[in-house]
């Protein structure tokens, strides 16, 4: 595939990165659009990395680093986007881009590395400091409904290092009804196979019955949920999971979720 054609199939999730990194649509396409003019003028103006979507995304951060096309939040945007523009605002702009490439854009440590010419080492201490920073925003209460002692002692450190505050661990649909009794969850982490054999699908259904938390499942049968019908796993974890990747999970879930009072969007 020619050049040309490999980076016009990646520009939709290149402007998608440029509205979330620069809190503008006008300001985004105007970085993406600053990239292709770049390598249109000399295409050696594109960095030499591992694959072309690597390049790309390097090439629109070392360009939005240098230039100053910056404007402010879309008047017509949603009051969520709003939010999410204000939390980003408040992160320095190096934590700010270690977090969208790997929450938003899904990069690796080793792929975010690439494109920031720097060591996986400070790519992993600045989405820590991300990740802080986000939490001490959105301190949480969480709900854990997970069978598995170690499992759920396990979650229950990342939450709490993350600064969220745990408000019960539940074994099984039963426990997890009774833990809403006592106050609302600000987000659910659940299994699918309980203790008892019930089904923590069945729980998060009862749960959304009485509130709206985001849920994340953290599952070794996803195709559980893969069957088209309610609660859908938009937010998906499969077991054994990668520490770091629960955690920038949590992050963008609550990153993302409107702030109090706002609609809530499917």
């Amino acid at each position: 595939m020619a050049l040309a054609e490999q980076i016009v199939v990646r520009i939709p999730h290149l402007r998608r990165f440029g509205r979330a990194l620069t809190g503008s649509q006008a300001s985004g396409d105007a970085y993406v659009a600053a990239v292709l003019e770049a390598i249109a003028a000399d295409t050696t103006a594109l960095p030499q990395k591992s694959d072309v979507t690597v390049s790309l995304y390097s090439l629109f951060c070392r360009l939005w680093q240098t230039l100053d096309v910056n404007g402010r939040s879309d008047a017509s945007a949603p009051a969520w986007e709003v939010n999410a523009d204000r939390r980003l605002a408040s992160l320095v702009p190096r934590e700010r881009l270690v977090f969208l490439l790997r929450v938003l854009e899904g990069f690796t440590t080793a792929q975010t590395a690439e494109i920031l010419d720097t060591t996986e080492a400070d790519v992993e201490r600045e989405l820590d400091l991300a990740n802080a920073d986000i939490a001490a925003q959105l301190k949480s209460r969480v709900l854990i409904i997970e069978d598995e002692p170690l499992i759920a002692l396990d979650i229950e450190r990342l939450v709490k290092s993350l600064g969220h505050e745990v408000m019960h661990i539940a074994r099984t649909h039963r426990e997890a009804i009774a833990a809403i009794q006592k106050g609302r969850p600000e987000l659910v982490l659940a299994d699918v196979q309980l203790a008892d054999g019930s089904s923590g699908i069945n729980a998060v259904k009862e749960i959304l019955e009485e509130s709206s938390p985001p849920v994340v499942f953290i599952t070794a049968f996803p195709e559980r949920l893969l069957t088209g019908e309610r609660p859908e796993p938009t937010f998906l974890i499969s077991k054994p999971y990668d520490p770091d990747a629960v955690k920038a999970m949590i992050s963008q879930v609550l990153f993302f979720r409107p702030g109090e009072g706002e609609k809530k969007v499917a």
